[in-house]
């Protein structure tokens, strides 16, 4: 590993720590584990339709596949199927953005009409 990289996942570890604290001095719901942050965003987001369940179906399948990797023994995921999550992820987080961006404005959350 190189000294940027390391330095920047220090930097990174240290900003995760202080908006920890943050969440807990504001009184934010929070969640010791990754199964946990899902099930807030799922009930926080998705439920009331803030962001569209299919949004929240492809969040929790990405959830299920790095679980699998990190964790599986023996797994392979083929290079076309990281191509189509790549892409997948990539509108995920373009569509976050974008609700992100209306909570900043200060634009008032309304949910999405349901299919």
């Amino acid at each position: 590993m190189n000294d940027r990289l390391i330095r920047f996942r220090r930097d990174r570890a240290r900003e995760t720590l202080a908006d920890a604290r943050m969440l807990m001095r504001d009184g934010s719901p929070a969640s010791a584990k990754h199964s946990g942050v899902r099930a807030l965003f799922n009930e926080r987001f998705v439920k009331v339709g803030i962001v569209p369940v299919e949004q929240g179906r492809l969040f929790a399948r990405m959830y299920d596949f790095r679980q699998k990797s990190d964790y599986g023994d023996f797994v392979q995921i083929q290079p076309e199927k990281v191509a189509e999550w790549f892409e997948q992820a990539v509108a995920f987080i373009d569509g976050l953005d974008q609700t992100i961006e209306g909570i900043l404005d200060g634009r008032r959350l309304e949910p999405r009409a349901r299919p």
